[in-house]
Order: C-alpha cells, then structure tokens, then sequence
C-alpha cells in the first residue's frame, strides 16, 4: 500500500439531490457541514430519493451562508432563506422519526413540479438529536437526515476495480460517498477501522450495502442495471451488495483534498 492521501470530498446538502464537491470541509460529530442537512418529504413525512424518483440527481443545490439555492434543468432556480424557523413537522427516515422544519410552499410548489409528485423541503431541526445506531456508534455519534451514518468512504482503487470490469466506465459521483482515498489496493477500506485524516479521525464501522442509486446517470436522471448488475457479480455478500465503509466521526477538524492519511488500525 502506498501514501494515502483524501483525493476528494463531497457532501449533499439536501438528502437524495446532486452532491458538491469540495476542496475543503469542516468535519462535525454529524460530519462534513451541511451535509444532508435539508430533505425532501412526501405528503405523509417520508424521505423521498432516488431510488424511486431518479429525477431528484438532476437537482443541483448550491449554498450561500445560510441560504439554499437548487436549479434543475427547465425549472429555473429556488431560492430558500434558510433562516427562518418554519413550521415544525415530523419526518421519517426508515424506521425512525425526528423534528424537522419546514421550507414551506413555494419550494414545495418548484419541487412538487420537477419531481411530477406532491413534495415539500424540510430542513433538520438543530435541536434534534438523532444517533447512530448502538451497534455502530457510541451515543455521541449524531447524524441529521443521512441514512445511518455521517460519512461514506470509498477508494478510487474500488472505482477503478469495477470500471474494468464495465463496458461503459462509471464516475464516483455513482456511490454518492463523503471521502475518496488514494494509494490503496481495491477494497482495501474493507478492512480499515480508524483513519487520521489531517487534524480530523474516523472510524470505519460498517460496509455499505448498496441499494439502486448508483444505476442512476446523474447527467440524465434515467436509471439503468449498471453498474450494479456487475457489482453483484464479486461483492455480494449475505447482507448485500457491498461498496465503501460508512464511518463515524472521532475527532472533528478541517479537511482539505490532498491532505495524507494515517492507518491507525
């Protein structure tokens, strides 16, 4: 295994939609900042995402201080304050529950009308406290909408394993993750348990297990078999189809792409 180095750093501001790559982050206990801190919510308080709304990868958000900007093809651009409390609502993120606020009906409107489905934004309510599983997590490891984990860690050698393997290549924006490392044997991250990345450390607790997102072409917002019909074919597993170890937040600090990285454990 060579030098390792963070080669990139993505984070998603709103659950679902097109992420923003980084050349610096601040790493929190809910890890990078802002990420997943918006989501959009069907009329009953459910998460909504691409697996079942593909268009969502067309809706690319942009952030000003507290404000939340999103444009997708067609429909011009939202502009959401971002600083008002908003109607206190209930939301749902698999099994469980939490408060949420609401972004309210203009942007519901912009984006019940590109996703073709009654739809409202919500915004994480900062008073929540929502934690990771016990399993996985001590009781301060805290997420806001993400799935279960703060962060998604995947090498570029895992990448490039599987677009050998593919007729048509596939870019990392496909798995969606938080921190991409360079220097590594593919999968290798399999293993890992704790990384210090710069001023900053992690711990790797749990495979992820992939569901149908990463079939969806964030250029068209079309969802097809690839990659993950030839994924299935070497990384399933009992639990799933497996690509990149979520992790929890050990020592928070600043991120910078390029910045090594030390395998603790």
């Amino acid at each position: 295994m060579g030098r390792l180095t963070l080669s990139g750093i993505f984070f998603y501001p709103v659950k679902s939609l097109a992420g923003i790559p980084l050349e610096r982050a601040d790493l929190g206990v809910r890890g990078l900042g802002h990420d997943r801190h918006w989501m959009v919510v069907d009329d009953r308080g459910g998460f909504m995402s691409q697996r079942t709304h593909p268009r969502m990868a067309l809706v690319r958000p942009a952030l000003s201080g507290a404000a939340l900007q999103l444009t997708a093809p067609g429909a011009g651009t939202l502009e959401v304050p971002g600083e008002a409390d908003g109607e206190r609502c209930r939301v749902r993120i698999w099994e469980t529950e939490c408060n949420a606020r609401s972004e309210g009906d203009e942007a519901a409107r912009w984006l019940s009308e590109f996703l073709q489905t009654d739809c409202r934004l919500v915004r994480f309510d900062e008073g929540e406290r929502r934690r990771v599983e016990k399993r996985y997590g001590s009781a301060a490891d805290e997420i806001a909408f993400a799935d279960g984990f703060p962060l998604l860690v995947i090498s570029e050698a895992s990448l490039n394993d599987l677009n050998r393997r593919l007729d048509q290549p596939v870019s990392m924006v496909r798995f969606r993750p938080n921190l991409v490392i360079r220097g590594c044997g593919p999968f290798a991250e399999d293993s890992w348990r704790r990384l210090r990345i710069g001023a900053a450390s992690v711990r790797l607790v749990k495979p992820c297990t992939r569901c149908t997102i990463p079939g969806v072409d964030p250029a068209t917002g079309t969802a097809g078999e690839e990659p993950m019909r030839t994924l299935a074919r070497y990384r399933r597993k009992e639990e799933g189809i497996l690509f990149g170890m979520n992790a929890v937040v050990d020592g928070v600090g600043e991120l910078s792409k390029g910045v090594g990285i030390e395998l603790l454990e």
